[in-house]
């Protein structure tokens, strides 16, 4: 196969959860620029709806959807949808995510479920709904958005959210199994561990200790509007074909230190 064909995305369908804004929307214009077509779902239809257009205008289909990650309604909704508009689904990325930032011994109980409940239970409840369909199709790739964050523990002094760390620290050890799991049936699980990229759920924290963060990256500097698109793109190609229940870290290097 010609390395041209295998970054080709031409023919692939792909679910982008969180793809209204940040690192979903980043993603699922690579795919778009790849040749895939791509469904953008999150609870916020209007952004989802502003992508898509976007997508639209690089020569591919896409759909924006309405959707919460954690109510197994609306994710069948998407999956059926889909389904009915494309007849397949050869691509997942579980990226809609939540963060609460707190001392340990301050966290209210109710902040750590709803960050447990959108970034574990729904990559859960979206991989099993889109997994049924790969597993008749006895073909896919799912890429879950973990964290640097669920690799380590967090210096206190930059970030206090043990809720997401738990969480993404949760949603590597489920990449890995699901791996092991679905492999026979030709479904590839791997995810990527993204650093520190402007985004809105980084913002206040990059404004406060950005420089100290960046003090511990060797390449001095935040991940930009374009870094997430190769890997994810390699991840869902057939380039990535002989990769499952891998985690690819994308941090300028400070997972190294």
């Amino acid at each position: 196969m010609h390395v041209k064909e295998l970054f080709n995305l031409r023919g692939k369908v792909a679910i982008v959860t969180g793809g209204g804004r940040g690192l979903g929307q980043q993603i699922a214009e690579g795919f778009a620029e790849a040749g895939a077509s791509v469904v953008v779902c999150s609870r916020s239809f209007e952004a989802c709806q502003e992508v898509s257009e976007e997508l639209k205008k690089k020569g591919v289909d896409s759909l924006a959807l309405k959707c919460d990650v954690t109510n197994p309604e609306d994710v069948k909704k998407v999956v059926e949808t889909t389904m009915d508009r494309f007849g397949r689904i050869d691509i997942l990325v579980n990226n809609s995510g939540a963060s609460w930032g707190a001392l340990a011994e301050d966290m209210p109980l109710e902040a750590w479920k709803k960050v447990m409940d959108v970034n574990v239970t729904g990559t859960f409840i979206m991989s099993q709904a889109v997994g049924r369909v790969m597993l008749e199709q006895k073909s896919g790739k799912i890429i879950n958005i973990a964290s640097v964050a669920g690799l380590t523990g967090s210096n206190p002094k930059y970030m206090n959210a043990i809720g997401y760390n738990t969480s993404k620290g949760a949603v590597i050890t489920f990449t890995k199994d699901l791996a092991v799991k679905w492999g026979p049936s030709g479904i590839n699980v791997n995810a990527i561990a993204p650093g520190f990229f402007p985004t809105k759920m980084t913002k206040g924290l990059l404004e406060k200790v950005g420089e100290g963060i960046l003090e511990g990256t060797p390449l001095r500097r935040f991940g930009s509007d374009h870094d997430l698109k190769g890997v994810a793109v390699f991840l869902a190609a057939p380039a990535s074909d002989f990769i499952t229940g891998d985690i690819v870290v994308v941090d300028g290097g400070a997972n190294a230190m």
